[in-house]
């Protein structure tokens, strides 16, 4: 016999270590055409398209985590920007059997990376929806932002540490 929760999540049997995804949903969105529909005409250059990407995460009960994947897409600058997309979406994952030590690599990595695809076809979905070709974002490697912004933490603590 298995443990399940309410939504149907089971839980990990014989102590093995388990990832849950109990939810996942569209938290915040925002896509801006300034310039439609002068800019949905052929362009004389390809844009410059920036995207900026960031993790966040809440720990919500001893083993749930809300996890949240942020992007800050924008295609064009100045006059001639032609769209601009705000994205979080977020999920609640449920960590048992984990070890305390792998639990933050694991919710800034693993759990991400279960978001991204959604996110992906979201950023996609827009674009298109918005007039343009659809922007599939190249696939994110969390492990080197992970370290990135842990090197980021290490450098702000030792700054104020001095």
């Amino acid at each position: 016999m298995t443990d399940t929760n309410g939504n149907g999540a089971q839980g990990a049997p014989g102590g093995a270590p388990a990832l849950n995804s109990l939810a996942q949903y569209l938290k915040d969105f925002s896509f801006e055409n300034p310039n439609a529909p002068r800019s949905l005409g052929a362009q004389e250059k390809a844009p410059n398209i920036s995207i900026q990407v960031n993790v966040n995460a809440k720990q919500l009960a001893p083993t749930d985590f809300e996890v949240s994947l942020m992007l800050d897409c924008k295609a064009g600058e100045g006059d001639g920007l032609l769209f601009k997309l705000d994205l979080e979406y977020g999920g609640v994952f449920r960590l048992l059997n984990i070890p305390e030590e792998q639990v933050h690599p694991i919710v800034m990595i693993e759990c991400p990376r279960m978001l991204f695809p959604f996110v992906r076809q979201l950023v996609a979905d827009a674009t298109s929806k918005g007039g343009y070709p659809p922007l599939y974002i190249d696939p994110i490697d969390f492990v080197a932002l992970y370290q990135q912004k842990a090197a980021e933490a290490g450098v702000q603590s030792g700054a104020q540490a001095n």
